[in-house]
């Protein structure tokens, strides 16, 4: 199996031509957590997954969610506080399970990210034609909105946001505060004002009855534990609580993007654990609260599934609060999709550092510091696949890819405790392996419970990761030229004080 060493990835991040700057203090990830995990669960997939798949027991889907990645958390803070580079899950995978591992990890993060991204653009051009409507002015919904043919804004803002990562991590930390703090204030706005529009009878069943899938039997739309015959029913019911927990995971991606600028983090020992769980607890209790706000304001079966929070006010007369929200919605989905750019480029650059993909691509800008070429690359390919895909398969793709690599970080945490039990940890999970193991059920629960034709778009896009690893990354890769030695039971011991 070939590995490669928690020593060589670290001497690999203070290489001089791909070198990132560490400039990124606990409140600034931190921000940068809350702002790119407050944004799409609140602010569009909760009108997806309470309409489709969980009803009002929507609520219930985001606290299995927030307990799920609490769990996962954990184990990437261990991780992320021991090999503090860029890459997130692929790195971690690298340097435990392997390269093959590593690769499909890789391969799978950009998929999630690149489909998450995808789908809050999407989510953010509804609400960009909502804000504007109440000022008078009407989109076509032929460029504009789920519906649209080619989705201009949701193009138009992934470009804006391409350039201004391009700028530099400095940059994009100050612009990411400022629009999270309107992000806050808007959604307090929300709670404030929606409360006193609640009608209980819109709980009412709290837990709607099971449905068959799809409405007609549809065995795409059937969850896969389904298929198998575990479950029988994708919508409603309790396997509509999976479901609808499997979608709005996505929610609470926000610590494994910020797993990935660990590289960019001061003091990554201290700065990632407090940022990590910070993020996690407060972004759980707020959605929650929103989602039960939403599902008492409206029933479930008329949300608006692309802008369920300015939709529910716009219905019960609250036109001002429309505009306020609205605003303040716009600013929270445009963080989430600059960090998950953000992510996804520091992503690819670990993998070409190792030439996993063409070394070309992890040229640094000797004055931003940021991958320019990585960044514009990817960034043109999310505009591409958010022109042409729809909302729900752009968050379920993202979801499944994201699951895995949480998959694979739970194994990898129990792994290097059995082989490298001396190795230097700022961080160590509690109670291994009890914590790696629960979190690694929860996370295959909520995957088997996504819709089988998710899984079959999955399979496809790894199979394709395959032939390109064949083609390219078995033979090119540094460990496979012997530039890079596997790790080996002699490595020397990993010092963290300069970090």
């Amino acid at each position: 199996m070939r590995t490669k060493s928690i020593e060589a990835t670290l001497r690999d991040a203070e290489r001089p031509t791909t070198r990132l700057a560490r400039s990124l203090g606990p409140l600034q990830l931190t921000m940068m957590g809350i702002g790119v995990t407050i944004g799409g669960g609140i602010f569009v997939l909760t009108g997806t997954a309470a309409a489709n798949y969980a009803g009002p027991a929507i609520a219930i889907s985001f606290a299995l969610g927030a307990l799920a990645s609490g769990l996962v958390a954990l184990c990437y803070m261990e991780f992320a506080s021991t090999v503090p580079v860029a890459g997130s899950a692929y790195t971690f995978a690298y340097v435990s399970l392997g390269e093959l591992a590593a690769w499909l990890i890789g391969w799978d993060l950009i998929l999630d990210m690149t489909m998450g991204a995808g789908a809050v653009a999407s989510g953010w051009s509804q609400y960009v034609v909502d804000f504007l409507a109440t000022f008078g002015l009407h989109l076509p919904s032929a460029i504009a909105g789920p519906d649209a043919v080619v989705n201009v804004p949701a193009v138009l803002v992934i470009l804006v946001l391409t350039a201004v990562l391009a700028a530099g991590v400095r940059t994009t930390a100050r612009i990411n505060t400022v629009m999270t703090l309107v992000k806050l204030a808007a959604i307090v706005l929300f709670l404030c004002v929606g409360v006193f529009h609640i009608d209980p009878a819109n709980w009412t069943p709290f837990i709607p009855d099971s449905r068959p899938p799809g409405g007609d039997g549809d065995v795409w739309q059937q969850p896969l534990l389904g298929w198998a015959g575990i479950s029988t029913n994708a919508t409603f019911g309790l396997a509509g609580i999976l479901t609808g927990g499997a979608i709005v995971f996505g929610a609470f991606s926000g610590f494994d993007i910020m797993a990935s600028n660990a590289e960019e983090a001061k003091r990554p020992q201290r700065t990632l654990p407090i940022a990590l769980m910070a993020t996690v607890v407060a972004c759980a209790v707020l959605y929650v609260g929103v989602s039960l706000v939403i599902t008492g304001m409206r029933p479930y079966t008329q949300l608006d599934t692309a802008a369920p929070v300015t939709g529910a006010l716009a219905a019960v007369g609250s036109d001002w609060a429309v505009r306020i929200v609205g605003l303040g919605a716009i600013c929270g989905l445009t963080t989430v999709v600059m960090i998950m750019l953000l992510g996804q480029s520091r992503v690819f650059l670990a993998m070409s550092r190792d030439r996993l993909l063409p070394e070309w691509f992890s040229h640094v800008h000797p004055v931003t510091r940021s991958p320019r070429r990585i960044t514009w690359t990817l960034g043109l390919a999310v505009a591409f696949m958010t022109a042409v895909l729809p909302i729900q398969d752009l968050a379920e793709l993202g979801n499944i890819g994201m699951l895995t690599s949480f998959v694979v970080v739970c194994v990898g945490v129990m792994y290097l405790r059995r082989t490298r039990p001396d190795l230097p940890r700022g961080f160590r999970t509690p109670w291994v392996p009890f914590v790696p193991v629960v979190a690694l059920l929860l996370c295959l629960l909520l995957v088997g419970s996504l819709p089988l034709i998710t899984w079959v778009r999955f399979l496809v896009w790894m199979a394709v990761g395959l032939v390109i690893y064949a083609l390219w990354g078995r033979r090119n890769s540094r460990v496979a030229t012997g530039e890079l030695t596997a790790e080996s039971s002699d490595a020397e011991p990993v010092s963290s004080g300069r970090l």
